[in-house]
């Protein structure tokens, strides 16, 4: 189980979000803080696995806020959550210590991939706000997150066609580790499909055509 807290001073807002996170299987809500300030505290006091921190919130922003609890060697993932997808941001948010970064217009199911993809150690950017860092030259998206031989392997079994179950077998590991391994990849080069990531594969020269 994912342990979440949520920081968000709207309360419309951080009730839309506890909606959503309420009805995954694997995440459980275990805290909520109104500012900055009460953010670093429940972090420091709870250590949830994963927080989602909004930017703009009183007291003190979320960027600060994700910068002190860094500061603090807190094991707490910190997902970022903006309106905006200005890569200076992104570049400020990520340099302050958080794993991802989501637009609130993708408060869906793209902020659970999030959540997960942090949790297992992955970094997590929203498709517009990974297209803004390109376009600004900014070396700070998921191309600097290079898969490992493990993820290479399940990715060229995935481009076969394979499925989970078969993956597994051919791996000798569990469909769970398979899927964990999934989740990273597609974390790691932003894919929200199989088909998207097979386009981003091939484009990053991860698949060829002979596979």
């Amino acid at each position: 189980m994912i342990n979440v807290a949520i920081a968000e001073d709207h309360h419309l807002v951080r009730d839309g979000i506890r909606a959503l996170l309420e009805r995954a299987d694997d995440i459980t809500v275990v805290g909520e803080a109104v500012n900055g300030v009460d953010a670093v505290e429940l972090v420091v006091r709870d250590t949830p696995d994963v927080i989602i921190m909004d930017i703009t919130m009183p007291q003190r922003n979320g960027i600060e806020a994700t910068r002190l609890i860094t500061e603090a060697g807190s094991s707490t993932a910190i997902v970022i959550l903006s309106m905006h997808a200005d890569p200076a941001l992104v570049r400020r948010a990520i340099q302050a210590g958080a794993k991802a970064y989501v637009l609130k217009a993708s408060v869906t199911e793209e902020l659970l991939l999030a959540v997960r993809s942090v949790h297992m150690g992955a970094m997590y950017l929203s498709p517009m706000v990974s297209e803004s860092i390109q376009d600004a030259g900014l070396g700070s998206g998921p191309d600097e997150l290079p898969l490992t031989p493990r993820e290479q392997e399940v990715l060229s079994l995935i481009g076969e066609g394979l499925t989970n179950r078969a993956i597994a077998s051919n791996l000798s590991i569990s469909i769970k580790t398979v899927e964990r391994h999934r989740t990273k990849i597609m974390a790691k080069l932003n894919a929200h499909s199989i088909a998207e990531l097979m386009r981003e594969a091939f484009r990053r020269g991860l698949l060829n055509v002979e596979e």
